[in-house]
């Protein structure tokens, strides 16, 4: 077993291939995609001796299983969670070397939703419309992990990367998102605002890669009727009918014709990738 590949032992619940996005084709009704926490993948890929660019495994909550056909060094980060080598621990955090035929284990998440597996060399899969993401709304990129399944790897650079003791933020007992109100806050009352701005929500178990929904205090409109399609973007606040905002993530739709009462900073949005359903959430308005 010398070619450079990974075959798949256990996918996990919801195991896909991820880099840092596709921008550049909101245009063509295509989302960003990539990576929920992207500051894991810089750092795990930097860890590898891979560029920042270089497609990783996102697992979802219960890890995967890998068996890697060459030598590789890999790493894994995100979601603290146990790592094995051949049913051996094997460090968390941190450049690991596996050899060929090898049983790469990726447990269950201890905290957060999302850890994150990287290669050297990076996951080679084909890229389309210049990533290598899996987006789950359009159905672009490589389909999700399935047990058998095969993975080119690139070529190793053995470059390694210099963080000694990686700076890893822990999952969230608390979600502080900073938000600019708009474009559509004009549609909701006054006492709605202020209950964005000073009530508690909470992650509902029907969040996805494409949205954070919220349980809590359903926003009143202000005004009936209905909006035309619009133009959405990563970190929008989106408010359905029935009151209860939803933050858009990397798998979001480019349109939508429901309104946006805020619009998240993009450097808080890593965190929302690590919290589990019932993380109270809080929205603090910023200029």
């Amino acid at each position: 077993m010398t070619d450079r590949a990974v075959a798949v032992v256990r996918a996990g619940a919801l195991t896909t291939v991820q880099d840092l996005g596709r921008s550049g084709y909101a245009h063509l009704g295509v989302p960003r995609s990539g990576a929920l926490d992207p500051g894991a993948v810089r750092l795990l890929n930097r860890l590898v001796g891979s560029a920042e660019e270089a497609a990783v495994l996102e697992t979802t909550v219960d890890g995967c299983a890998l068996r890697p056909r060459c030598a590789v060094t890999v790493a894994v980060g995100g979601a603290p969670c146990p790592v094995r080598v051949d049913g051996r621990p094997a460090a968390w955090g941190t450049a690991v070397r596996v050899p060929a035929g090898s049983l790469l284990e990726v447990g269950a998440a201890v905290r957060g939703l999302r850890s994150y597996v990287a290669f050297g060399g990076g996951i080679a899969v084909e890229p389309v419309l210049g990533s290598r993401s899996t987006d789950l709304l359009s159905g672009l990129g490589p389909t999700p992990l399935a047990e058998g399944a095969v993975l080119p790897l690139g070529a190793d650079t053995t470059v390694r990367g210099s963080v000694d003791a990686p700076p890893w933020p822990g999952p969230p007992d608390e979600l502080v998102l900073r938000v600019r109100l708009g474009p559509r806050d004009d549609w909701f009352t006054a006492a709605s605002l202020r209950a964005f701005a000073t009530r508690a929500y909470r992650v509902s178990p029907a969040s996805n890669r494409i949205g954070l929904r919220l349980e809590g205090p359903a926003l009143e409109r202000a005004r009936p009727g209905e909006l035309a399609s619009e133009g959405m973007v990563l970190g929008a606040v989106q408010v359905p009918p029935d009151g209860r905002p939803v933050v858009f993530l990397a798998d979001h739709p480019t349109t939508g014709g429901y309104p946006v009462v805020a619009v998240v900073r993009e450097a808080d949005l890593g965190a929302a990738a690590q919290a589990v359903p019932g993380t109270p959430v809080r929205f603090i308005p910023v200029r």
